[in-house]
């Protein structure tokens, strides 16, 4: 007896809760975002900054796909309403080097509190074994974006899938 077709099933299951999982993520980002009075780029910026630390602009530009220009204005209101700052790199003057205050990032958590907590019972559920694989498929699922990401900036486009 062949499992190809409960293989197929499973797959096309994975691939559909995949997408919906996204989907879920982008309209749960929005409300985060709205409820702070930001934008998602404003919002993606500073989760990006309280997982990474201080950081270049370029940086910044690069991870949220967003110009330079765009991420100048973007730093330039979040310094503004008092959630980064943004400093001349010494070693470096070109570059700014932009860092999350820490007194306005227990207000960025506040509104995650409550699916941090859903998240950590989830969690607790798995074993040592599935942990490490939902790791391990998260990491490559962010390999894959990353390449994509790249190609679509100007990567090679004759390469292939």
């Amino acid at each position: 007896m062949s499992h190809e077709p409960a293989r197929a099933s499973a797959i096309a299951d994975l691939m559909r809760a995949g997408r919906e999982t996204s989907r879920l993520s982008m309209v749960f980002r929005y409300a985060i975002a709205d409820r702070l009075g930001l934008t998602v780029s404003d919002l993606e910026c500073l989760d990006f900054l309280a997982d990474v630390g201080p950081t270049t602009a370029g940086r910044i530009a690069e991870r949220t796909n967003l110009t330079t220009g765009a991420v100048t204005s973007m730093l330039r209101r979040l310094q503004q309403a008092g959630f980064v700052t943004a400093d001349r790199d010494p070693a470096d003057r070109r570059r700014v080097i932009v860092t999350l205050c820490p007194d306005r990032a227990d207000e960025l958590e506040r509104p995650y509190e409550r699916f941090a907590r859903r998240a950590a019972q989830l969690i607790d559920g798995y074993s040592l074994a599935e942990l490490t694989l939902l790791a391990r498929h998260f990491g490559h699922l962010q390999s894959m974006y990353l390449a994509e990401l790249d190609d679509l900036r100007g990567g090679d486009p004759a390469r292939s899938p």
